[in-house]
Parts: structure tokens; C-alpha cells; sequence
């Protein structure tokens, strides 16, 4: 990360947190929460992939569960949601394990196709354990998050606001540090050469396994948030929508950047949104979020970071 994109890194997240300040709109704070949210599972997804060179379709199986962890460990057994959404990283990163020890030797295709049915499993599950989990109907009315007698949920989303923010910037720091730190540039030899990489002592295996654990924890933790301040747990979290959504945040973005990822999360959940709400689009905006994911690796493969990258350049220049 060069001195350049860190400057520019520090002064979006100062204005981000300024924003509710002069932002008093309880929705327009919504949209930025879920934005945070979504940007945390792209960030830490963008590890096991950019740099890992792992293609899981089972990331978002690891958001679902912290979801429900959250859930049925604040509805079922009065787990203070504090305590429950960190639990939701710890029951991520389990499954992550779970999950990695036989995709840690697969290649291409089959890792696709392991990580997608693992995800399809956790729905099953979900649907199938009906009095712990809701069933299809998902469980509703969690309770919020509270400071002593200070209690978001009559803030207007000012807590959570702080609380996304806090969580997306925690995370996106460790991942800048495990970028940086040996691990991560093993990670980048794996990814390009793995025959090499073995050839010089890297374990291949261990390091996949690695990677899909320390990418799992955020996102597990995110899911927890995101169960908390919604107050719902839903099966629709394991759903294919969800997935392609935040992996075009990651393709569009740009795949091994980190930073790239969280504005590509802000700019195609506050597009989505907009979308939404104007008739005829409602069912068109994932057909308009796909045609940009095409254009954006057409122009940039490496994703529209590189293209403002470019830019920027080019300005310097002339």
C-alpha cells in the first residue's frame, strides 16, 4: 500500500466519520451500515481470493452462521448480543477449519463445488432444525444493543453507524497487516506459482486452511452485527443473490487490493438501493450490478481501483 493510497484511505474514513453528524436521515445511516457490513464480508472474501487464489463459494456460508450463532445464542440461551456477535467469529472460524481441511488440496473447479454445497448444507440445516433456528420463517425481534441505560435502537442508527464503521476499519487494518507480514506474501506465492511455492518450503495446504480461517472471523462477526441490528435471522443470508452481490463488490472492486472491495461495497449498495426504489428496476438492478461487473473486467481486470489508479496518474503527469 503506497503513501499516496494510505493519505487517501485516512481521509475517507475521517469523512465517513463525519457523516452522521451532518447526515441526521435514519434511512441514509442504514444504507451506510448495511454498505459497512457488506464491505467487511467483500474485504475479508477479497483475502482468501486475491490473495489466496482460493475460489470458495462458501464465504458467505461463514456470514450466515455468524448470523444465526448471534441469534440463538441472544434468543435461546440470553447471551448478551456484545458476547453473541463475537461468538458468531468464533463459530465462523470452526466452520472455516471444518470446511478447509478437504478444500485445502482441491484445485480449480472442485473448490467451487465443495465450498457452494457446504453453504447449500448450513441453509438445510437452518430449515430443517426448525425450533431452534425458525425454520424457513427465520427468528425475529433479537434484542438490540445497549450501553447501560444507553440504548441504540433510539438513536436514529447513530450507535450502529460508529459500531459498522469501527468493525469494517478494525478489519480492514489486519487484513493490511497480514498483507504485509510474511504470511501474506506467501499467500501471493501460492497464488501465483503453487508448485514453486511448495518447491521452497510453503506449505500449500496449510496456508489455504490459514487463509479461509483468518478471512472467516470478521465475516462471521459481521454476520453477527448484522443479525443484532436488523433483529432478524433469516435463511435468505445463504441465499445465491447475497453471494453474487458481494462478489461483484470484490470483482469490481478489484481482487487482491483490500481497499478496493470497501468502495466498490459503498457505491453498488447505495446504487442497489436507488434502484430499488424506482419502478421497473426493482428485479433489473442485479442485471445492471452484472453488466458493470463486466464492463469493469473488461476495461480493468484488476478492477475500477486500477482504473482511478490510472487516472490519478495520468492527472500527476500532465
Amino acid at each position: 500500500m503506497t503513501r499516496k493510497q494510505r493519505i487517501f484511505a485516512l481521509i475517507a474514513l475521517v469523512l465517513l466519520a463525519l457523516v452522521p453528524i451532518f447526515v441526521t436521515d435514519s434511512y441514509t445511516r442504514h444504507v451506510f451500515i448495511i454498505a459497512f457490513i457488506y464491505a467487511t464480508v467483500a474485504v475479508n472474501w477479497d483475502l482468501s481470493l486475491g490473495f489466496g487464489g482460493l475460489f470458495n463459494f462458501g464465504h458467505l456460508a461463514f456470514f450466515g452462521i455468524g448470523v444465526y450463532t448471534a441469534a440463538i445464542l441472544t434468543t435461546a440461551f440470553d447471551i448478551s448480543p456484545w458476547l453473541a456477535i463475537l461468538a458468531g467469529g468464533v463459530t465462523a472460524a470452526l466452520s472455516a477449519l471444518f470446511i478447509a481441511l478437504p478444500v485445502a488440496k482441491l484445485q480449480g473447479i472442485y473448490v467451487v463445488l465443495v465450498t457452494f454445497a457446504f453453504g447449500q448444507l448450513c441453509m438445510q440445516i437452518v430449515l430443517s432444525q426448525g425450533d431452534l433456528t425458525g425454520g424457513a420463517e427465520g427468528l425475529v425481534r433479537l434484542p438490540y444493543l445497549s450501553i447501560g441505560d444507553y440504548k441504540f435502537i433510539r438513536d436514529f442508527k447513530f450507535g450502529y453507524y460508529y459500531v459498522g464503521l469501527g468493525l469494517l476499519t478494525l478489519s480492514v487494518i489486519v487484513l493490511l497487516l497480514v498483507a504485509m507480514s510474511p504470511f501474506g506474501k506467501s499467500l501471493r506465492a501460492v497464488r501465483d506459482n503453487p508448485d514453486y511455492a511448495a518447491a521452497r518450503g510453503i506449505s500449500v495446504a496449510r496456508q489455504r486452511v490459514l487463509v479461509l480461517v483468518v478471512s472467516s472471523v470478521s465475516t462471521g462477526i459481521a454476520g453477527g452485527f448484522y443479525a443484532i441490528y436488523l433483529r432478524v435471522a433469516s435463511p435468505e443470508v445463504f441465499g445465491f443473490s447475497t453471494a453474487t452481490l458481494v462478489l461483484s463488490m470484490v470483482l469490481i472492486g478489484g481482487v487482491g487490493s483490500i481497499l478496493g472491495p470497501v468502495f466498490a461495497a459503498l457505491a453498488l449498495t447505495f446504487a442497489t438501493e436507488a434502484m430499488a426504489g424506482v419502478r421497473g428496476l426493482e428485479e433489473a438492478r442485479f442485471i445492471v450490478v452484472a453488466v458493470a461487473m463486466i464492463l469493469v473486467l473488461r476495461i480493468a481486470p484488476s478492477g475500477a481501483i486500477n482504473i482511478f489508479g490510472r487516472l490519478f496518474a495520468y492527472r500527476h503527469k500532465t
